[in-house]
């Protein structure tokens, strides 16, 4: 809502997207934006989803959500929790991470802290925000 893009929850289980973004001009309504959300609990959380090949189609983005809410995996709480982390990832910067063994799907981030920071929380949003043409909104 900040950044006036209309959000909305697609309907329950529905595979491949979770939310549905468009404009908020009715007259600049073109095209709307498929969303994937996953998300971790944990601090010291693996940084890996599990997302199949075949709903690559399906979405846009994938917002990758680290809610920190305390490590589970160390034994040291002490300044563990700390705000929420958001990246919002292209569809094409999915695919170029996704492993797929005979049992198992899932795009690996591990490592990736400097190559990911672009698509964090504000600076991610822009890019869903810019897909849509929706300018940063300003007092007339």
């Amino acid at each position: 809502m900040r950044r006036n893009i209309l959000t909305y929850k697609a309907p329950p289980n529905n595979e491949g997207y979770d939310l549905l973004c468009i404009h908020p001009d009715p007259n600049k309504v073109t095209r709307q934006i498929r969303i994937q959300v996953k998300s971790r609990y944990p601090t010291d959380c693996y940084w890996d989803f599990p997302v199949k090949e075949k709903t690559f189609g399906a979405f846009d983005f994938l917002i990758a959500v680290f809610l920190n809410i305390g490590n589970f995996y160390k034994k040291d709480q002490a300044g563990s929790r700390r705000d929420p982390d958001f990246y919002t990832f292209p569809v094409e910067f999915m695919r170029q991470r996704h492993v797929k063994t005979a049992s198992w799907e899932e795009v690996r981030l591990e490592g990736l802290g400097a190559e990911i920071e672009q698509y964090k929380n504000e600076r991610g949003f822009e890019l869903i925000a810019e897909a849509l043409g929706i300018e940063y909104p300003a007092r007339v």
